[in-house]
C-alpha cells in the first residue's frame, strides 16, 4: 500500500500543492512553521477524515477560502483508486472512488496510516485519554464497524450524562429514561470492550518480541487492560453485557449523586509493565520511549497481519527524539516494506543508508522543491 500522489487545495497554509511520492521513503526537510506537519496532517486526515491536532475542522481550511480539499491516489491490493476529503462551512464530505460515503465506517480503512510524532513518545506516561485514542484509532482502521459502535456509544453517553445532570438537580424525577439510555449504552459498550480485548491480545503478540529485540533481551514488556468493571479479557460480548447490567444497577444512585456515567470504555485505560514494574510510574524516560516505539512498530505489523498490506508510516520530527539504537531499530524494521514519510529540520540525524534510498523534498513557506 502506498500513496502515489497528493493534491491539497485551500488546506492550512497550502493554496494549491501537488506532489508525487516515492513508494519507499520520502524525506521532507524544512525549518519549523513552514508546513511540514501540515502535510503529514493532511495524509492523516485523508485516512481518518479528521485531524490528530485539532477537533475543529474549520481550522483545516485556509483562512480566505470557502473550502479545503485533500485528494490522493492510493495503490492498494494491486489497484489504484482516489480518496478525497472536502471541508466547508456545511461540513465535510469523504469520497472513495469518486463516490461520497455517507458513513465513516464505509470510508475509514481505505487508507491505513500509522503516525509517530514526538507527542507519541509520551503515550505511556500521558493521559488515559491519549491511550484510549490510540487503541480506538487502530481498531477502527482494521475493523471499521468498531467506529459505528464507538460513535453510537459516545452519542448515548453524552445524552445519558445530560440526563444524570438533570437527575442530580431533581432526584425525585422519573428515572425511566435513564434505564433506556443505560440499556442502549450497554449494547454498544459490550461490543467496544470485547473488540478492545481482542485487539490488545494481537498487539501483545507483536509488541512483546519487538520490545525484547530493541532492549537486546534485557526487558520483558507486558500490557494489560484496566477496565472499570471486573471482567476477564477472554469474556465475550454477552458476558460483558451481563456484568455491565449488574454494575450499572449497583451504582445508579451514585451516578445520580455525581451527575455522570462512572463506568464504561470511556474511563478505561492501558497499563504497561517492564520486568513486572509499572512503566508509567517507575519506568525511566528511556523505558517509556522504548515502550512507545514498540507499540508503534507493533501497529505496523498488526495492520499488515489484519489487512494483508503494510500501512503508510508518518514520522513527524520524531527521529531526532530517538537515540541511535532506537532509530536504527525503527529504520531497520520499515526498510523496503513500508512507504514512509519523514519530516525533519536537518538530515544530520538520519543515517546515510536511509537517505540514499529516499526522495528528498525541501520546503519553504509552503513551497516544495524536490531534490531527487
Amino acid at each position: 500500500m502506498y500513496i502515489e500522489d497528493l493534491t491539497l487545495t485551500g488546506y492550512r497554509n497550502y493554496d494549491h500543492l501537488q506532489l508525487t511520492f516515492d513508494r519507499r521513503i520520502n524525506v521532507i526537510i524544512g525549518e519549523n512553521a513552514q508546513g511540514k506537519t501540515n502535510l503529514m496532517e493532511a495524509i492523516h486526515v485523508l485516512a481518518f477524515t479528521k485531524s490528530h491536532r485539532t477537533p475543529r475542522d474549520k481550522e483545516l481550511i485556509q483562512w480566505d477560502r470557502e473550502y479545503g480539499k485533500i485528494k490522493g491516489s492510493i495503490f492498494k491490493r494491486n489497484r489504484s483508486f482516489p480518496l478525497e476529503v472536502i471541508f466547508s462551512a456545511k461540513g465535510k464530505k469523504a469520497k472513495l472512488n469518486h463516490i461520497e460515503q455517507r458513513k465513516l465506517s464505509d470510508y475509514i480503512g481505505s487508507l491505513n496510516v500509522v503516525m509517530f510524532a514526538p507527542e507519541d513518545l509520551n503515550l505511556v506516561k500521558g493521559s488515559p485519554q491519549s491511550r484510549r485514542k490510540f487503541i480506538d484509532m487502530e481498531i477502527g482502521q482494521i475493523q471499521p464497524v468498531y467506529i459505528y459502535h464507538l460513535g453510537h456509544y459516545q452519542k448515548i453517553l453524552k445524552q445519558r450524562n445530560a440526563l444524570l445532570k438533570d437527575l442530580q438537580r431533581n432526584k425525585q424525577a422519573d428515572r425511566t429514561m435513564l434505564s433506556v439510555y443505560t440499556d442502549q449504552l450497554i449494547e454498544h459498550a459490550s461490543i467496544v470492550l470485547q473488540r478492545r480485548f481482542s485487539f490488545l491480545e494481537k498487539l501483545r503478540e507483536w509488541a512483546t518480541p519487538i520490545h525484547r529485540g530493541i532492549t537486546r533481551d534485557s526487558e520483558e514488556l507486558a500490557i494489560s487492560y484496566d477496565a472499570t468493571i471486573d471482567v476477564s479479557e477472554t469474556a465475550d460480548s454477552e458476558k460483558i453485557k451481563k456484568i455491565y447490567e449488574e454494575q450499572f444497577q449497583q451504582i445508579e444512585n451514585k451516578e445520580v449523586d455525581r451527575g455522570t456515567t462512572l463506568i464504561g470504555p470511556h474511563r478505561d485505560d492501558l497499563l504497561f509493565f517492564v520486568n513486572d514494574r509499572n512503566v508509567q510510574t517507575y519506568g525511566s524516560q528511556g523505558q517509556q520511549r522504548t515502550t512507545a516505539l514498540s507499540l508503534k512498530l507493533a501497529e505496523i505489523e498488526l495492520i499488515d497481519q489484519e489487512v494483508g498490506e503494510y500501512p503508510i508510516l508518518l514520522l513527524d520530527d520524531v527521529l531526532s527524539e530517538l537515540d541511535d539504537s532506537r532509530q536504527s531499530h525503527l529504520l531497520h524494521t520499515i526498510q523496503n516494506k513500508v512507504q514512509t514519510f519523514v519530516t525533519t529540520t536537518s538530515v544530520d540525524g538520519i543515517d546515510h543508508e536511509t537517505l540514499n534510498q529516499a526522495s528528498i523534498f525541501r520546503i519553504h513557506d509552503g513551497r516544495f522543491i524536490e531534490e531527487r
